[in-house]
């Protein structure tokens, strides 16, 4: 679903994380501060991970009791706890700020989706962890936008990236025969799109034509996959970069809620229930797309992970059956084609109990083997210069290197503490909409003024950059 952006040393540490380790100590944590190069001479610790589980979760827990194993077999007395939670995004966030906020309850390491980042330094969430990578050799293989990805407004780095993805549009090229469509589809404009669309419903019923997550069952994929992959493909943005504001008024994001209301208003779109369903996107990847049940969906790079032999719906022809062609600009101009990109981070919360066990843990995450595996397994875009590098990963998945070409024209969101609650409006205004109960217009007024009371008029603009 989301970007997921890149998506993820020693040091003598200040006075006070120094006093916060060594009352971790004391409620049962035996770990010591980090050797000079990035190692660490950690005692048996107990520590706790928390992830998010999509659907039966195969690659990702498998990749974390691998780790676990070759961890505890280094430390040994020490133990990994895996903790999965089965949530829907915004009910995964909830819960794991909620930990968070109780060192009886915070987790030692927790995934952390970099939009969220900024938000829970200002709630007081995440430990900086620059006093371990400032010496850690592998932090150089990590390219500057992901490090930029997992960085606070003070500076300062909170996590660690896993990867990044893209996004794009995924297409059945046996329906588009069926419907009389070239197999090499390269729509230029939103009405192109639309016109496919329209194709396909006309001369292949009961296929859904076109999926675009949206509305508040499905969170951050509807804002970043839905809206916001129609808003910067217009003239207009979320945020001016220039002026430090947010935008308001915008006749872009009129727009991309008018494309919302047309593929709704004229069934190309799933039906709003199924739409709103929480579980949507878990159906799209195991359901609709494998069993040719959805004609194009507007998703991720990672959506192939469900069709690998780990995966929730092995799928050997995924890569015959199913196309991938950029999501055009509104009318084809500036780049042509827009992408967002996303990721997620290995975090240590500020309660953790055990942080240098904790860092430790996410060292043996992320050795240059163990980050080409979860990259290759876990069909992320990878944001370390050796695994990008890496023959296998390059090789893994025919899709590979179109998805990871979109980074040239990728937008990331506007990481800031306020980013949280402006995607909860944008996620309101697409449901308004969606559902029938708003037109784009009236949408768009109501976002707008919710924008304003959250960050301040003064704090809102008409221009984008």
């Amino acid at each position: 679903m989301v970007l997921r952006s890149g998506i993820k040393r020693a040091g003598i540490l200040a006075t006070g994380v120094v006093l916060l380790a060594l009352s971790a100590c004391s409620q049962g944590s035996t770990t010591k501060q980090p050797d000079a190069g990035g190692s660490q001479s950690a005692g048996p610790a107990n520590i706790k991970i928390a992830y998010q589980q999509w659907g039966p979760g195969t690659v990702m827990k498998k990749f974390l009791t691998s780790a676990k194993a070759e961890y505890e077999a280094a430390n040994p007395g020490s133990t990994v706890e895996i903790v999965p939670i089965v949530a829907s995004e915004n009910d995964y966030y909830t819960k794991i700020q909620l930990m968070m906020r109780s060192p009886n309850t915070a987790p030692d390491i927790v995934y952390e989706d970099t939009f969220l980042i900024n938000s829970d330094i200002t709630a007081g969430y995440l430990k900086p962890l620059d006093d371990y990578i400032k010496d850690w050799p592998d932090w150089n293989q990590f390219e500057e936008t992901a490090k930029g990805a997992a960085k606070g407004q003070d500076g300062k780095i909170y996590g660690i990236p896993d990867g990044t993805d893209t996004r794009a549009l995924w297409y059945n090229k046996e329906l588009f025969a069926k419907a009389g469509l070239p197999a090499d589809w390269t729509p230029k404009t939103w009405d192109e799109v639309l016109t496919t669309a329209r194709t396909i419903k006309q001369k292949v019923p009961g296929v859904i034509p076109l999926n675009v997550y949206s509305g508040k069952p499905m969170g951050e994929a509807s804002a970043m996959q839905g809206l916001e992959m129609l808003l910067y493909g217009t003239k207009d943005t979320l945020y001016n970069f220039d002026q430090a504001k947010w935008v308001v008024g915008s006749q872009g994001f009129k727009d991309s809620l008018g494309f919302i209301k047309t593929i709704f208003d004229e069934g190309l779109a799933p039906q709003p229930k199924q739409a709103l369903d929480p579980n949507w996107g878990n159906k799209v990847g195991s359901d609709l797309l494998p069993n040719s049940k959805l004609a194009i969906a507007l998703d991720g790079s990672w959506l192939y992970n469900n069709w690998m032999k780990s995966g929730a719906k092995p799928w050997p022809q995924w890569s015959e059956v199913l196309g991938q062609t950029a999501m055009p600009t509104q009318d084809g101009s500036g780049k042509g084609k827009v992408s967002l990109s996303g990721g997620w981070t290995w975090a240590i919360p500020a309660k953790s109990k055990a942080p240098d066990a904790a860092w430790k843990f996410i060292q043996t995450l992320q050795t240059q083997k163990n980050a080409t595996r979860y990259a290759t397994e876990g069909a992320q875009i990878a944001v370390r210069k050796d695994v990008a590098a890496d023959p296998g990963y390059k090789s893994s998945a025919k899709s590979t290197q179109f998805f990871t070409d979109l980074v040239s024209v990728t937008v990331y969101r506007p990481a800031l503490p306020e980013y949280p609650k402006i995607s909860n409006e944008i996620i309101t205004a697409m449901e308004a909409v969606m559902t029938g109960q708003s037109s784009p217009e009236e949408a768009a007024k109501n976002y707008d003024e919710a924008v304003e009371s959250i960050v301040g008029k003064d704090k809102t603009t008409t221009e984008s950059q």
